[in-house]
């Protein structure tokens, strides 16, 4: 038998005398052969370094580059020759890369998005490692927004009459607006960022829905555009939205709900209580600032009332509400006031238009029955007693009330049990002076609108001064508020969709305000 042939060894057959110059190939040459290719791969211009989901580039065109403050390279070399350690920091969101002793030094950077917002903040220290600290959405949002600020306090330094911001459809110019320069931007930057989150949870009719041809028409209406997919401010990640609209309907919550003559509203405040519950349950942004980057609409007389049931709704939530009583919660500076739009029969066309001037015959007109104090002090002062002055509580068989709005110069507009009255901007559509009568009213827009340039205002108690006061007014005075008036009509124009600028548009530009106002910061865990 044959002994078993030697197991074979490579090491041994490189050492073998007839192997010898093979030995030298492979110990000098490969090796030499591998480095060049590698010091070639390794000179290529463009190269990334991912880094959880962001890609930082060294080519700059990139929009996710390294801040310019101070050079980025040593930051990048770090990454290049260095593992990454995500458990040595002690903080949540913050990563340490560790250093070699030359890329050591006192550094701060900043990572940039492809928004050009800030993303990730890089801080290299005296120790050998540098800190990349992840900002969060909502930081980033927030960061937005300290932007949008100090663009709009800039824009408030321009006094001029006229916006200087380029638009194609409208420039604000003009004495109507607080400051025409800061409202356009103000505008824009709502555009260019705002988003709205509607909850999904909720059926009609309840919820998700609203009535469009009543005098609470402006709910029902702003609802359904907020649910039109179309709608350029919605949004269906709730983590981009800068606001979460709760989209219950009171008008529909008295209809479903509420036993009439009961005077027990508490059913009412039963669905809102479970309705906040159910979201603050379900979705974290409601607890995360305790209400106050979310909002109610309402035009009905009891949306104050219905907000109260749910405490942080009522004190630190955006109200959007007709019944804009400040005698009665509402805070100007988180709730928002619209107007009340009363469209009889839905129709939202040929609405809008008067007489001329020289053609109005009648200084003064109302007409609206018994209800409320405000309207007993104006009936019992006024009723059928002035031809000038004409208040009715009632209008004579066979009279137009839309032809007495446009045959008149001023139109009053008193409050009735509520604050609020469809009268303001029937007299708007009609181009007649609205004259509010009114304790406690903040008029609609009126963070942007100067409501005296195009309106009077009288106090209650100067209700039998009413002729006096308008006969106070000139000609020439009378007609610029005339011109004003028809100038402002289009921010109270409902369109179907909605246009720039129109009712709907300022109205969430309201609520847009109201956000600018607050800061929302992540949950401590």
């Amino acid at each position: 038998m044959k002994p078993l042939n030697k197991p074979y060894s490579l090491f041994s057959s490189l050492w073998s005398s007839s192997s010898y110059y093979s030995v030298l190939i492979l110990v000098f040459v490969v090796p030499f052969f591998v480095i060049s290719v590698l010091v070639c791969t390794s000179g290529s211009s463009s190269w990334t370094w991912r880094f959880g989901n962001k890609i930082l580039e060294t080519d700059y065109s990139s929009s996710r580059a390294v801040s310019t403050r101070s050079r980025p390279s040593q930051v990048l070399e770090a990454a290049e020759a260095y593992h990454i350690n995500s458990s040595s920091s002690s903080k949540p969101n913050e990563t340490t890369i560790h250093l070699l002793p030359h890329q050591i030094g006192e550094k701060q950077e900043m990572v940039w998005n492809d928004q050009g917002l800030g993303a990730d903040e890089v801080n290299v220290t005296s120790a050998s490692a540098v800190t990349i600290k992840r900002y969060s959405r909502l930081e980033k949002l927030e960061a937005n927004l300290a932007g949008v600020r100090a663009s709009i306090r800039e824009a408030a330094r321009v006094r001029n009459l006229t916006s200087t911001h380029e638009d194609p459809d409208y420039v604000p110019k003009g004495p109507i607006y607080r400051n025409a320069n800061a409202f356009h931007r103000s505008y824009l930057e709502m555009e260019r960022l705002f988003k709205i989150y509607v909850y999904e949870e909720g059926d009609p009719p309840i919820f998700h829905n609203g009535p469009c041809k009543s005098i609470y028409s402006t709910e029902g209406r702003f609802i359904h555009e907020m649910e039109m997919d179309n709608n350029i401010y919605k949004t269906t990640d709730p983590d981009e939205a800068l606001v979460y609209f709760l989209p219950f309907s009171v008008v529909m919550l008295v209809q479903y709900l509420y036993a009439s003559d009961s005077h027990n509203t508490d059913s009412i405040g039963r669905a809102v209580i479970d309705y906040v519950n159910v979201i603050s349950d379900k979705h974290p942004f409601w607890n995360r600032s305790l209400g106050a980057d979310h909002f109610m609409l309402s035009c009905h007389d009891w949306g104050p009332r219905t907000s109260s049931y749910v405490p942080h709704l009522y004190h630190k939530s955006i109200r959007v509400l007709c019944n804009a009583n400040t005698s009665e919660g509402f805070n100007p500076s988180k709730d928002a006031s619209f107007p009340e739009i009363h469209l009889r029969t839905g129709e939202i066309k040929g609405l809008v238009g008067g007489l001329s001037p020289s053609r109005r015959s009648i200084l003064a007109f109302f007409a609206g029955r018994l209800h409320g104090h405000i309207r007993y002090l104006l009936l019992n002062e006024w009723k059928e007693k002035d031809q000038d002055v004409q208040v009715y509580d009632q209008l004579p068989h066979g009279v137009s009330y839309e032809l007495m709005l446009k045959k008149s110069r001023f139109c009053l507009c008193p409050s009735g049990y509520e604050v609020a009255s469809p009268r303001v901007v029937e007299a708007i559509y009609a181009e007649c002076i609205p004259v509010l009568i009114s304790d406690s009213y903040v008029p609609p827009f009126s963070d942007v609108l100067d409501w005296k340039s195009f309106s009077v205002q009288i106090q209650v108690e100067d209700i039998p001064n009413i002729k006096t006061i308008l006969m106070g007014i000139s000609q020439s005075q009378y007609l610029r508020m005339h011109r004003r008036v028809k100038q402002v009509q289009r921010h109270f124009v409902v369109n179907g969709p909605s246009k720039r600028f129109d009712v709907f548009n300022m109205i969430v530009h309201s609520i847009w305000l109201r956000r600018l106002n607050i800061r929302i910061e992540d949950q401590v865990e």
